[in-house]
């Protein structure tokens, strides 16, 4: 083609072509050969009686990324939003991608876990399934949840590693590849993640965690990209009452691109090539939250100075004891295993 009619429709070319605004459902590859929708919707802290709505709002929305766990316990209530919208033909299960999560408590009895969760969330299989935390707590402690010992100390499972419990979940995807779809890991440092890999038969798909430009966790982000690991971020908005939304970088970039700071944080995920989790149960902003625009690389550089300034902040770091490798977390427990 002659340069200066290359040229010309270059020029022509209008900017939403040129570079397109990246999309709530934008497939992002795994490795397992699947793709995870870069938008999802979180229910972690979701109150009872408002999951179901939240949901099925959702996904009438255009959500198609649902993120669950057992330890949230609202599943029960995601599965019924899911059995409304299948059978109203808003879509078929095929066109969801479901994750749940093992709790610390399951950690012996992965099965048992997966299958909880599948009949909570009436559903046949769920597309990801992630070790929540390598914690192994007490499955017969004095709470099927968060059991103490006398000294109030969570109750830790000594006799079995995140290793372990990584390979009773390599055995659940093998032998039950009708019910879970992929696995993957949550809350994983560098630390942990290169002792289980030293391990590992099946390369986690995913690692879920605390991402926000508070707290980037570059360190375990480049290692997942290195290992071909797919990072899903969540609490994008500095968790509860959405601390970031005040920030001054924050307010700056949606300022130059005339959006909100929600706009901003959760596609500063994408252009991480990250998919995030956003949590709510308000509809306006369920909605609000669809939006994603592309950032360049001023802004970026702009959000990752946060940090940098004002120090990390992370905001979920449960009471286990345990020294899980974050290093703005040094103190607890070394349960990395061999």
């Amino acid at each position: 083609m002659n340069p200066a009619i290359a040229n010309f429709m270059l020029k022509a070319t209008p900017s939403s072509i040129l570079n397109p605004e990246p999309d709530m459902n934008t497939a992002i590859p795994l490795n397992t050969g699947a793709t995870i929708p870069a938008l999802g919707l979180g229910t972690w802290q979701s109150a009872p009686g408002e999951v179901k709505k939240a949901v099925v709002h959702a996904i009438e929305s255009g959500y198609r990324h649902i993120d669950c766990a057992f330890c949230y316990q609202n599943e029960d209530e995601v599965g019924e939003a899911l059995q409304d919208v299948i059978s109203r033909g808003i879509v078929k299960r095929e066109d969801l991608f479901i994750t749940s999560k093992l709790w610390c408590t399951f950690h012996t009895r992965a099965e048992e876990g997966l299958q909880k969760s599948l009949d909570m969330l009436k559903t046949p299989y769920v597309d990801l399934y992630l070790m929540h935390w390598p914690v192994p707590m007490n499955p017969y402690g004095n709470h099927p949840l968060f059991p103490k010992l006398e000294d109030g100390s969570r109750d830790i499972d000594r006799s079995i590693t995140h290793q372990d419990t990584w390979k009773n979940l390599e055995k659940l995807i093998q032998s039950h590849p009708d019910k879970v779809k992929a696995i993957g890991v949550a809350n994983y440092s560098v630390k942990y993640l290169e002792k289980l890999l030293a391990q590992a038969t099946i390369i986690p798909a995913v690692n879920q965690i605390e991402n926000h430009p508070l707290c980037p966790q570059q360190e375990i982000v480049d290692l997942c990209k290195e290992k071909g690991i797919h990072v899903t971020a969540y609490s994008p908005l500095g968790s509860t009452g959405s601390p970031l939304f005040k920030d001054e970088g924050v307010s700056e970039v949606a300022k130059k691109h005339s959006v909100g700071p929600a706009t901003v944080l959760l596609s500063y995920h994408l252009a991480r090539n990250s998919s995030v989790l956003a949590k709510s149960v308000t509809p306006s902003r369920i909605d609000e939250n669809r939006k994603l625009i592309s950032l360049d690389g001023d802004d970026m550089e702009k959000l990752e100075s946060i940090h940098k300034t004002k120090g990390i902040n992370r905001y979920v770091y449960p009471p286990f004891g345990i020294n899980v490798g974050f290093p703005d977390k040094p103190e607890g427990i070394d349960l990395s295993g061999p």
